[in-house]
């Protein structure tokens, strides 16, 4: 891999219940989700128009995915400002588990929140 590259190209939330997980993440990111079944799996597409150079990524269930609070750590692009998506959090029935918190001046802003299916998940926005 050059610095020209992605350093990640695709990433999946593991889940428990594809549908109320999925209901979870378009309540908080005001987004429409695509279904679909790979391999076994039940999946719901995080939307992206054209997966050249851009990275994608989804909701999976099935016997190997096992959602949870350790591991790594994925972060949802929530711009313009993450407070918008990190204030449907709760409604759509996750946790808010630290607030919007200034990186820096370059970087912009995270947050982190527990979803449906007990995921640490991160947020970032430039604002």
């Amino acid at each position: 891999m050059d610095s020209t590259a992605n350093a990640i190209n695709w990433f999946e939330l593991s889940v428990n219940d594809i549908a109320r997980a999925k209901k979870f993440y378009e309540t908080a990111f005001n987004m429409t989700m695509q279904e679909m079944e790979m391999m076994g799996m039940k999946m719901a597409m995080f939307p992206i128009d054209n997966m050249i150079g851009k990275v994608g990524g989804a909701l999976v269930q099935s016997a190997g995915h096992k959602p949870s609070m350790d591991g790594a750590k994925v972060y949802i692009n929530a711009n313009p400002d993450l407070a918008d998506a990190l204030g449907r959090v709760e409604e759509a029935g996750g946790k808010v588990t630290m607030p919007k918190t200034k990186i820096n001046e370059e970087s912009g802003y995270m947050a982190f929140f527990t979803d449906s299916e007990g995921n640490m998940v991160g947020m970032h926005s430039n604002k």
